[in-house]
């Protein structure tokens, strides 16, 4: 019985490990930004909720782009294929290095389906543009 103890309590750390673990995409290849690469990190937290973050390098500033825009803002798909504002990727000194690094974190109640990001006139849209820079597959 003690060994069944055991067993049992040893497959529920198992199953909460694996429930715990974070799941990691990459950006599709950006015909806008083409040097641009990055992942996208989700995982569930405590509270049931997605934690998203993602990481891009060689991504351009955004006033460098053509046609010049003002905000790269991050989308995400939830399961009914809604695109969500999540927020925009700023672009000051703080947020971009000399390697033009980035990144951007948020916690969502919806699982995210898909996330990409666009490029913006103004950072408080709530449909995305066409002008897509980046873009995960579909997440499962």
């Amino acid at each position: 019985m003690k060994n069944l103890s055991y067993l049992f309590l040893s497959l529920n750390l198992l199953l909460w490990v694996g429930s715990s673990c974070a799941h990691k995409t990459t950006f599709q290849t950006s015909t806008v930004v083409p040097a641009a690469e990055g992942t996208v990190q989700w995982k569930k937290d405590s509270n049931k909720n997605y934690v998203i973050t993602i990481k891009i390098v060689n991504l351009a500033e955004v006033e460098r782009l053509e046609p010049p825009k003002k905000a790269y803002v991050v989308w995400m798909e939830n399961e009914e294929g809604r695109p969500k504002n999540l927020g925009q990727i700023n672009s000051s000194h703080e947020t971009f290095t000399r390697k033009l690094k980035a990144s951007f974190q948020t916690v969502s109640s919806f699982k995210p389906m898909k996330i990409y990001i666009t490029a913006e006139d103004e950072s408080n849209v709530n449909f995305p543009s066409s002008m897509v820079v980046l873009q995960s597959k579909s997440i499962k």
